[in-house]
């Protein structure tokens, strides 16, 4: 037995709207098309899936059974095409993208033109801050974080690591000497990035690999680090920051780094979007151009120190 599966749409379309002539007109077919279709479903399956009578259509047992196969057909079918528009679907609209406050502005500012260059037919809508968003709530398509993943709603392409670094001036080292241990921290001044949960807590993990705190009363506190950076460059105190912050002047020397056997475990940059049964082409190209620019291995800020 061959079935046309036009046919179970046709079918139901004509028990949703009531009427072979309602039917007609949805699907752009002629009346006497809508009911051969039908009647070649019915002759097909062998059994009657309406009752026609001049004043109304009702449906059989046996039509109410194939009426919800049909839908699942239907559905099925406009699924498959969703998936082949989806795979072949140009890189165009508006994408809306969140990340950290300093990591947009020292980071992604950087690559966003090429990016933009790459996909002409894209508007980014690009918004930073500091506080974690409800991507799903606020209408975010793409997060930037560096988390874990906690919310099962969503989805977590895992980027470069992030290494936590005591981190000052040469002078001020020059002026308040290295601090080598964990105890010889309690001499020595802070400034502490105040956006971070409990930001005077100093998380570390010995040689041997025993974690261990060391709280610390800070002199200045900020919740900006791009405002920071200059203090710390200035020679007032010690901070405890990201390596993609200060990578920077690591690099030129303006600011070197302290107890780096001490460091803990480093944190990871996330690519998050919501969890959905098709990616759209936007997303999965701003994901895949993060991990070119910020993945493993190949992010700036990964410098030996």
């Amino acid at each position: 037995m061959t079935l046309d599966l036009n046919a179970f749409a046709v079918f139901a379309q004509v028990v949703e709207t009531g009427s072979f002539t309602a039917a007609a007109e949805a699907l752009h077919l002629s009346k006497s098309m809508v009911s051969r279709q039908v009647a070649a479903l019915e002759e097909g399956l062998g059994v009657r899936l309406l009752n026609r009578t001049t004043r109304r259509l009702s449906v059989t047992e046996a039509g109410a059974v194939v009426y919800e196969r049909a839908q699942r057909i239907v559905a099925e079918a406009a699924d498959a095409e969703a998936c082949v528009t989806h795979v072949q679907g140009a890189v165009q609209g508006r994408l809306r993208v969140n990340a950290p406050m300093t990591f947009g502005i020292r980071q992604l500012s950087n690559v966003i033109p090429e990016f933009l260059e790459r996909y002409p037919d894209l508007t980014v809508d690009l918004a930073l801050n500091d506080r974690r968003v409800d991507l799903i709530e606020e209408g975010f398509d793409v997060s930037l974080r560096v988390s874990e993943l906690e919310d099962s709603s969503l989805i977590a392409r895992q980027l470069a690591p992030v290494r936590r670094l005591l981190v000052a001036a040469p002078a001020y080292f020059e002026k308040h000497g290295r601090p080598q241990t964990p105890d010889e921290l309690k001499r020595h001044r802070f400034m502490f990035y105040s956006i971070q949960p409990r930001p005077e807590v100093i998380r570390l993990r010995s040689p041997s690999g025993k974690r261990i705190e060391v709280e610390r009363e800070g002199q200045l506190y900020c919740n900006n680090a791009d405002a920071m950076v200059p203090m710390l460059k200035a020679g007032g105190a010690i901070g405890f920051f990201p390596d993609f912050i200060v990578w920077e002047e690591l690099k030129a020397g303006t600011l070197e780094a302290v107890m780096t056997e001490w460091e803990d475990e480093p944190l990871r940059l996330h690519a998050i979007y919501p969890h959905t049964h098709l990616l759209a082409p936007k997303v999965r190209a701003f994901v895949d151009f993060a991990v070119e620019k910020f993945g493993p291995g190949v992010a700036p800020w990964e410098v030996k120190l």
